[in-house]
């Protein structure tokens, strides 16, 4: 098997899907969760501010998901194809939320109707908050495993099997998580009555998160033991959950002090440490089954041909600093408080 410093290209492979997603959480996880706070904002100008503080940045934040997709279509095959035959609706789902919070963005203010505007403030609103808490529930299921059988094919149910307890939970967690990151967001790039509502709001997000979390976690301890084998394998593993603690507690210090920016860094890395949980606990397996530990999808019985994952290596060396100098030119050059003028949403 081929490998770069050391490194198989499988797992070189499974660190490039892993950042892409991450990448996609981090930055569209602040979108969704300004999003999920929109109907908790009364005035129609608050709303327009909230809705155009991510307006120039939405749409290249979904660049993640189109590279992550692609990336993982072409890199691990099999698990694309098992996984989208398993949640096969929530997919569905998340592609018409998306389409739908599109949408809104674009139409809202269209018109001036109230009727109009409140219509799409609850598409918008519902939405957000829906994909927010799909991601989470297909987290959780991937956590958990799927009925997989002989040649990695899918022998579980479809309507709402996706929506078990574990599931849930998970995607109340994803939720929390996102809204509390929204809320910091909001608060670096507003200012008035509208930051100090949003001030209130992230409080009750923190509370929000910090519960959710804890159940999550004594569940997953308590009815999940072998989520955290590999944790009792490698106990130093447990500095993850820890740091990902320490990040999420340093958020309300750094807004009492109005460090807006670096609340946002640490609730990333918050959301970061958390993914690298998860990643950990499943290398080098992709989808577990349930059925029989044999036909689990792995990061090598998925994989492309080692021809294929070279090439795409090669790509991901080239493509990545463009990536990164694209989004740092448009984060700067929308920098600053949101100014509603002609051109806003």
């Amino acid at each position: 098997m081929e490998t770069f410093l050391g490194i198989d290209y499988p797992t070189l492979w499974y660190l490039v899907v892993g950042l892409l997603f991450s990448g996609y959480a981090i930055l569209e996880g602040f979108d969704y969760g300004a999003g999920a706070w929109h109907l908790f904002f009364k005035k129609d100008l608050s709303r327009r501010i909230a809705i155009n503080a991510i307006g120039p940045l939405w749409d290249a934040n979904q660049v993640w998901l189109i590279i992550g997709g692609g990336a993982l279509f072409a890199g691990f095959p099999v698990m694309y194809a098992t996984m989208l035959s398993a949640m096969y609706i929530p997919f569905m789902l998340f592609l018409l939320l998306l389409v739908l919070r599109s949408s809104a963005i674009k139409f809202r203010s269209a018109e001036e109707m109230k009727w109009w505007r409140t219509t799409w403030d609850i598409i918008y609103f519902v939405s957000n908050t829906l994909i927010a808490f799909l991601l989470g529930v297909v987290l959780g299921n991937v956590l958990q495993g799927f009925e997989i059988g002989e040649n990695y094919t899918y022998q579980g149910g479809i309507f709402l099997a996706f929506l078990n307890p574990y599931a849930v939970m998970a995607g109340f967690t994803t939720l929390s998580l996102f809204m509390t990151q929204g809320a910091i967001f909001l608060l670096l790039k507003t200012e008035g009555r509208l930051h100090t509502r949003l001030t209130f709001l992230l409080k009750k997000g923190m509370i929000f998160f910090i519960t959710s979390f804890a159940i999550t976690s004594l569940y997953t301890l308590t009815f999940l033991p072998g989520v955290t084998d590999r944790f009792k394998e490698q106990p130093l593993f447990f500095a993850i959950p820890v740091l990902a603690f320490l990040a999420v507690a340093n958020v309300p210090r750094l807004v009492s002090k109005k460090r807006y920016f670096q609340a946002l860094i640490f609730s990333s890395l918050t959301m970061a440490f958390l993914l690298m949980l998860v990643a950990f606990q499943l290398y080098p397996v992709l989808l577990p089954s349930t059925i029989d530990p044999s036909y689990s999808v792995t990061i090598y019985n998925a994989a492309s041909s080692q021809k294929s994952l070279g090439i795409m290596l090669t790509m991901v060396v080239v493509g990545a600093p463009l990536l990164a100098a694209y989004l740092i030119f448009l984060y700067r050059t929308f920098n600053g408080k949101v100014q509603l003028d002609d051109t806003s949403y």
